[in-house]
């Protein structure tokens, strides 16, 4: 599943258009010819792992190791390995797909996964370059997507806008670290926690908003409220399709009495 649409696959992240924050080349020695042009990608890292891309015969992928200072901990990469095992047979839209796990020369043992071209919410927050398909895939998409994580009874590490990337063509909302273990069932102090950090990341991208969204807003508060929070992650959605259908009504109605009007002014002409 191929994360941008309209680029060829053997095309750089540069000549994509795509440019990530502090972006390094990395040395690789491979006389196989299997990987080249490797990428290190700061801006997606994470405290104890890296994150790249880098040429697999020729085609694009990403790469999630082990940072250099850690590589020699076997628990960092016991833990990677659990991570893929975890994730492989997850198949969802908003999810990244993982597609192997491998020793990468430079890199040490590595998940591979397909390749994205976009932007973290962190940066198009830090940027104000929100846009109204953003907020409505946080609505939308991320809620599915963690509607998927419990439905499979994954524990993970907090959704924030750090792990969340939007395309850089369609602006399609993908989860860059979903999981580490799977449980046999969720506990809900778990679903709980899935609800809360949505709410946070819903209220940071409303404070940055050029409008107001009072509902929306509501909803964001609810979902940080220990005390009257929703259940589950159907019960927010269903909050959310309400809001939905009721900005629907509320155009709906608009265009109605601007018909309504525009059918009066040519009867009268």
């Amino acid at each position: 599943m191929t994360q941008h649409d309209f680029s060829h696959p053997d095309m750089s992240p540069q000549e994509k258009g795509y440019v990530s924050k502090g972006e390094k080349q990395i040395p690789i020695d491979d006389p196989t010819g299997k990987w080249s042009d490797l990428t290190l990608l700061p801006e997606w890292g994470e405290k104890f792992y890296d994150v790249y891309t880098v040429r697999k015969h020729g085609k694009w992928v990403m790469l999630k190791g082990v940072k250099p200072e850690y590589r020699d901990d076997p628990e960092r990469v016991r833990m990677l390995e659990q991570e893929f095992d975890t994730r492989y047979n997850l198949a969802h839209p908003n999810i990244v797909m993982v597609n192997d796990f491998e020793n990468v020369p430079g890199v040490g043992p590595a998940i591979i996964t397909d390749d994205i071209y976009g932007y973290s919410l962190r940066r198009l927050i830090d940027e104000k370059r929100l846009t109204p398909k953003i907020v409505y895939r946080l609505q939308t998409q991320l809620v599915d997507a963690l509607e998927y994580i419990q439905e499979n009874h994954i524990v993970h590490d907090p959704i924030t806008p750090d792990t969340i990337i939007f395309t850089e063509y369609n602006e399609n909302l993908k989860l860059i670290n979903v999981g580490y273990a799977q449980k046999s069932s969720l506990t809900q102090q778990d679903t709980q926690a899935d609800i809360r950090d949505y709410g946070k990341v819903l209220n940071e991208v409303l404070d940055h908003l050029p409008t107001t969204l009072p509902r929306l807003r509501r909803i964001a508060n609810r979902c940080e409220n220990p005390d009257h929070s929703y259940r589950s992650v159907p019960d927010l959605q269903l909050a959310l399709e309400r809001r939905n259908s009721g900005q629907m009504y509320v155009f709906i109605c608009v265009f109605i009495v601007f018909m309504a009007a525009l059918l009066i002014w040519l009867t009268n002409r």
